[in-house]
């Protein structure tokens, strides 16, 4: 099934160009030539992703993606504009913009660039992101509110408020438990990149990890070498 697109370019020949070219790529291509018209287009329709000029008359493609964003905050927008000036660029990504193109471009480039954001955004989530609270063999943890509580088997319980890291790498641990957490994926979506430094920062957070689960012998964080850690939790029996 082909993607929509949904076109917003006020110069007529110049979006019936483009029409025609992401056509021929097999995309659903609607064409508006003013950001109202793109608005009213936007809201009779479905679309997978947007690409807006930015200098439109009613309406211009900062204002209308505005209000799409408001809307839809996961709707892909590209950028196509000839304001180059750095202000104009951060203003569109403070909108929300997945991509600024600048004019004359390439339209292979275009192409790839949709390819790319529309793979991203049609990448299903993780069902696991949902989970907001984890049982750890004798452990409570609340990942919003980011405690972690050690039920002591009697009325009281020992409470200990995590850092953000230390909360998100523990939800990844407990999301992968008694499986293998890829060492990469987690300094990628915690610490945004996989380096030599941000894998020695990740290391000194297992450490902390270990020590706020040594409560309960039963759990162990395994360095799996070469690929990346894995939370073990054994069950009573299983420990018995």
């Amino acid at each position: 099934m082909a993607h929509k697109i949904l076109l917003v370019e006020d110069d007529q020949n110049f979006g019936d160009v483009l029409r025609s070219y992401l056509e021929m790529h097999d995309y659903d291509v609607t064409l508006a030539t003013d950001g109202m018209m793109g608005l009213e287009s936007y809201n009779k329709g479905e679309f997978d992703l947007c690409i807006f000029d930015v200098m439109m008359p009613k309406k211009d493609g900062f204002t209308l993606a505005k209000e799409i964003r408001e809307k839809d905050t996961e709707m892909p927008i590209i950028f196509l504009t000839a304001k180059t000036m750095k202000e104009d660029v951060l203003k569109g990504f403070k909108i929300g913009a997945d991509d600024y193109i600048s004019k004359p471009f390439n339209s292979e480039e275009l192409l790839f660039r949709i390819q790319a954001i529309l793979k991203r955004s049609q990448q299903k989530a993780d069902p696991r992101e949902e989970i907001k609270e984890f049982i750890i063999g004798k452990y409570h943890f609340n990942f919003p509110l980011r405690i972690l509580t050690f039920d002591q088997g009697t009325e009281e319980e020992e409470k200990e408020k995590l850092s953000p890291k230390e909360a998100q790498l523990l939800r990844m641990f407990a999301m992968y438990m008694n499986d293998i957490l890829p060492r990469s994926e987690a300094l990628t979506k915690i610490w945004g990149e996989d380096n030599y430094f941000t894998a020695r920062s990740m290391d000194v957070f297992v450490t902390k990890l270990r020590k706020y689960l040594k409560k309960d012998e039963n759990i162990e964080i395994v360095n799996i070498h070469g690929n990346g850690f894995q939370l073990l939790v054994k069950a009573e029996e299983e420990a018995g």
